[in-house]
């Protein structure tokens, strides 16, 4: 099955981060959030082929750079556990304030 991928951007804790949205060529069955490992990017080969499977079976995934990391603005050294929630969140608010989705 093709899927479109869109690189998008939202701000996070002041950084802008770098995100990539991959949708089924239908209808989507629904939008998953991929948070793949802390210290990854968005575009380690296991998050990629994650992402890949579930586009395969419909659904759209949202995956991002967590701050310092990837294409994401920011110093890595400067991130703890709360600021990767704070990530985390930001990324669910762009899903439902900027792509009308709630992803899960």
């Amino acid at each position: 099955m093709a899927a479109k991928r869109s690189k998008v951007t939202f701000v996070s804790n002041g950084h802008e981060l770098a995100g990539m949205l991959e949708t089924p060529e239908n209808s989507a069955r629904g939008y998953a959030l991929f948070a793949h490992c802390f210290t990854c990017g968005k575009d380690v080969a296991a998050a990629s082929r994650i992402s890949r499977a579930l586009v395969n079976i419909g659904f759209a995934v949202f995956r991002f750079d967590f701050t310092g990391l990837g294409s994401s603005d920011g110093d890595f050294a400067n991130t703890n556990f709360s600021s990767n929630v704070q990530d985390l969140v930001a990324a669910a608010d762009f899903c439902v304030t900027t792509m009308k989705r709630h992803c899960f």
